[in-house]
């Protein structure tokens, strides 16, 4: 291969946190310049000092990974980093097994190249794949973090690199696919064409979120479709309806359950009522009901009684009756005592 040397070969092994191993990757050095670095739309690799600092303690222990051509896939960080420390090599994974759409984004050195534009479904899977790339390459550094120590002043050395600023795996992955930050959209058409091929679903589920890729693909938007396919998985997921006998048995158990409820609450009323009665009454005074009635005075002429029939609620009903009935207990009452006084 130009511009390296063959340091070590490894055969597939598995990767950090117990991952799937990684496709025929291969170890090697190779020179910096040799290197090719394509669009990359984060265009400030940020503050370098403290990277620069840990390679020159610990040297770069987590490489940088390329395609076989010597793309640059992950590491823009590092090899800037050893570009500025005048660094001639640099130690890289070789990565096999990436798409040609991926090798053709990340070669790209003019934004204005003329291409054929990636359909929505492309770029969503263009950005899976980056993703998988970036959360592989963080998990290497993770551990080589672990277990190559720290350097001085509390900075991680072990991989030879700070924290990325630019966010995690999906905002890096969204910035390479489509040059922006927003990943939502595209892990919703994943999410779709995922959906399409899970067999645990049926198949009328799986083809209506096809049709909706297919709809997405001609323009449409991605957020609407992918609203139906989650209530299509959802309303799939639920429990048949009953049969007419459990409709009927659910019928009754609910109108159990009212009875209990009604009798709960009446049985309660009447508790607060027995309540009341025990404590000593708060009365008001003559004037006061001398005013509520004045008030009252021909308040029965103020209803269509036709009207009231037919909107009143049987609880509604209820209560009308019983303050009417307190109402000509009281009146009896107070006609009792007031002949009681005029007798005495």
């Amino acid at each position: 291969m130009t511009g390296s040397s063959w340091r070590s070969a490894t055969p597939p092994r598995r990767s950090p946190g117990g991952s799937m191993p990684d496709k025929s990757h291969i170890e090697l050095e190779r020179q910096i310049d040799s290197i090719t670095v394509g669009v990359r739309h984060r265009k400030d690799p940020g503050e370098l000092t403290a990277l620069m600092k840990s390679i020159e303690e610990v040297g770069l222990l987590q490489p940088v990974t390329v395609t076989p051509d010597g793309v640059l896939i992950c590491g823009w960080r590092r090899l800037e980093a050893l570009r500025q420390l005048g660094r001639r090599t640099l130690s890289v994974w070789v990565r096999a097994g990436i798409s040609d759409q991926l090798s053709h984004l990340l070669a790209q050195q003019d934004e204005n190249e003329q291409r054929k534009p990636l359909s929505p479904v492309e770029t969503a899977r263009l950005y899976a794949e980056i993703k998988i790339l970036e959360k592989e390459d963080a998990q290497r550094r993770m551990a080589a973090t672990q277990f190559g120590g720290a350097g001085r002043d509390g900075e991680a050395s072990g991989s030879g690199d700070s924290p990325e600023p630019c966010g995690d795996s999906r905002t890096r992955a969204a910035q390479l696919a489509t040059g922006g930050n927003s990943y939502q959209r595209l892990e919703q058409v994943n999410r779709i064409q995922a959906i399409t091929e899970d067999e645990t679903l049926t198949e009328s589920v799986r083809e209506f979120a096809s049709n909706m890729l297919s709809e997405i693909e001609d323009g449409a938007p991605v957020s609407p479709a992918y609203k139906r396919v989650k209530a299509a998985v959802e309303l799939a997921s639920k429990p048949p309806p009953p049969t007419s006998d459990e409709q009927d048995e659910v019928t009754r158990l609910a109108a159990e359950a009212l009875k209990r409820v009604q009798e709960e609450e009446n049985a309660k009323r009447l508790r607060a009522l027995r309540n009341k009665a025990k404590r000593a009454p708060r009365h008001h005074s003559p004037r006061s009901f001398t005013l509520m009635w004045s008030e009252l005075e021909g308040w029965t002429e103020l209803y269509d009684v036709d009207e009231l029939a037919g909107a009143l609620k049987d609880d509604e009903w209820a209560r009308f009756e019983r303050v009417v009935t307190e109402t000509i207990d009281l009146r009896d009452r107070l006609r009792d005592a007031r002949t009681a006084a005029a007798s005495a």
